[in-house]
């Protein structure tokens, strides 16, 4: 006869039940000593369980300084493998989890960090297998070995992530369209690296394909080679801090081997002479003086250069996958423009672009018109700014700077009929310079289209060309080599490249120009455009660093890499 079991009892019987699984989920697991390294493998899957319980109960922590970055989808992982180890084999690594090792010990040269993928907690276990290499002791734990094993996992998951997609969360110009990946896609990755093996193949699998980054990447063992690891003075700002400034900047060009002493004070001359060697090693204006580019050099350490190659890194994998057939690609930090037709570098030309406080804003469009001898529309900030207070200080300077004032109607308007005093807030006139020689924009304007009034121009500043730093326009881009850069958007605006009708084009350019008139050019098959903003490339087997001068990676530095 089957006894029927009362409610009371039932109750206890779940009861006994939870309390046996929030136990088990809330004890850590620990010291689990096999007869030997062999017999270790049995055990492991218990425990891996264990601890991925106790991780999930106390919200992804391991213990009190540390935990797993992707703890849902590394359970999710082992759940489909019925919990069974992944990168051990009776009481030794297998070859994907020595790999995976590896590549955390020497993360830095991916430009990551190795303290992101627990470089730490799994150096101290290597250390303790490795100093028992006889199995008597530490390598006969199983609950060291599914520990480990957890954190390879996490681990992997992790720098799956970041080689694909980076660390820095996407912005109004990233192109990318897998943004987030899917908990399938980190379990494919697994599935195949456990059947195919190959860990540097998935890397590279990962990896962006762009020319800029394969460089940058190429260069870094010289770079972490060349390390300084001294921690230099830092040097204040003259105006924040005078009376510490000059005895700190002495001691900074002492301890850079600028300077020969740091225990007499330098005098002006011999300290300008110091600051110049500086400056051409750094390859900025060699002019003896200390400003705030040259402060910021002073200040960035080799430490510091290593996250600005990280943030470099990650910023290409926020573009395409594959990207344009050709394309033009301005770097600000660097001033310059190339056209890049595959890996292949078609133009190069020196850049000028916006002052820091006209910082020209980074973008993707496609160059869409050019145009002869053209006006100037100024923007309202530029009038907001510069133009007003200066018209109010002088009642002829538009006249003497060559704009026209042009009222809503498109009626011309004199500067001197209009009542200046009565406007703080901008103005309902537009500010337009006419063609010509003298005009900002100089003889010839590449049109995209973009939100901030910005295009690429000739100017009539060309000396400023000459100079090493070049953030010097209201925001738009100065091109040295606009000739040959029209004559290339010309050539390949149809789809039989160089032809007569293309060199009639060009002829007729070249004829507006002699002739100093204002013509549309439209261009059909619109050429990309990339500005961007990376203080770091890879050139000829080197890092070359640039200053950061609008201050955003040391924004992005503080807000991804705090305490790197």
């Amino acid at each position: 006869m089957i006894q029927k079991i009362r409610p009371v009892q039932f109750a206890i019987v779940i009861f006994l039940v939870l309390l046996a699984s929030c136990h088990r989920a809330g004890k850590k697991p620990g010291t689990n000593i096999a007869r030997s390294p062999r017999a270790v493998q049995p055990l492991l899957p218990d425990l891996i369980r264990d601890w991925l319980n106790y991780i999930q109960a106390h919200e992804g922590k391991i213990d009190d300084s540390s935990a797993l970055s992707q703890a849902a989808i590394t359970k999710k992982i082992y759940e489909q493998v019925e919990f069974a180890p992944a990168w051990s084999k009776q009481g030794n690594w297998n070859e994907m989890g020595d790999s995976i090792l590896l590549f955390i010990e020497h993360a830095k040269l991916f430009g990551l960090f190795p303290e992101d993928y627990h470089g730490r907690e799994l150096k101290q276990i290597r250390t303790l297998f490795y100093n028992d290499s006889s199995g008597k002791g530490e390598r006969k734990d199983a609950g060291i070995w599914s520990k480990a094993d957890v954190l390879i996992t996490d681990a992997f998951v992790q720098a799956v992530k970041d080689l694909k997609l980076g660390r820095l969360q996407n912005d109004s110009i990233t192109l990318r369209k897998d943004s987030v990946l899917t908990d399938e896609f980190y379990l494919q990755k697994f599935n195949e690296l456990q059947k195919n093996g190959g860990w540097s193949i998935l890397v590279r699998s990962l990896e962006p394909s762009h020319p800029g980054y394969r460089q940058l990447k190429a260069a870094i063992p010289r770079f972490l080679d060349s390390i300084d690891g001294r921690v230099f003075t830092k040097v204040p700002s003259r105006e924040k801090d005078p009376k510490n400034f000059k005895p700190a900047l002495q001691k900074r060009l002492f301890e850079g081997g600028f300077l020969a002493t740091d225990s007499v004070a330098a005098d002006s001359v011999t300290l300008a002479a110091a600051i110049k060697k500086f400056q051409i090693k750094k390859g900025i204006t060699a002019d003896g003086r200390v400003g705030e580019m040259t402060i910021r050099m002073l200040n960035t350490s080799d430490k510091d250069r290593f996250i600005r190659i990280a943030l470099s890194m990650d910023k290409y994998k926020m573009l395409p996958e594959t990207m344009p057939a050709r394309y033009i690609w301005v770097n600000l930090p660097g001033y310059y423009l190339v056209v890049r037709e595959g890996d292949s570098i078609r133009l190069t030309s020196k850049i000028v672009c916006g002052r820091p406080m006209n910082n020209t804003p980074q973008l993707t469009s496609a160059i869409s018109e050019m145009i002869t001898y053209p006006k100037w529309t100024v923007p309202a900030s530029i009038i907001l700014k510069e133009i007003l207070p200066a018209q109010k200080r002088n009642s002829g300077y538009l006249t003497k700077k060559g704009f026209s004032l042009v009222d809503r109607k498109g009626n011309e308007v004199d500067p001197l009929s209009v009542d200046w005093s009565k406007y703080n807030k901008g103005i309902p006139y537009s500010v337009v310079q006419g063609s010509g020689d003298a005009n900002a924009l100089g003889v010839f304007k590449f049109n995209f289209s973009n939100n901030y009034s910005v295009y690429l121009h000739d100017t009539n500043q060309r000396y400023l060309f000459g100079l090493p730093s070049r953030a010097l326009s209201h925001g738009c881009v100065r091109v040295q080599e606009w000739q040959p850069l029209a004559r290339y958007i010309l050539r390949n605006d149809s789809p039989s490249g160089e032809s007569e009708a293309s060199r009639a084009r060009q002829d007729s350019m070249s004829n507006w120009l002699a002739h100093k008139q204002k013509h549309s050019i439209p261009v059909r098959n619109r050429l990309p455009l990339f500005i961007r903003y990376y203080t770091c490339e890879g050139k000829n087997g080197n890092i070359v660093f640039y200053d950061d001068i609008y201050g955003e990676d040391r924004l992005l530095a503080q807000r991804y890499f705090a305490g790197k």
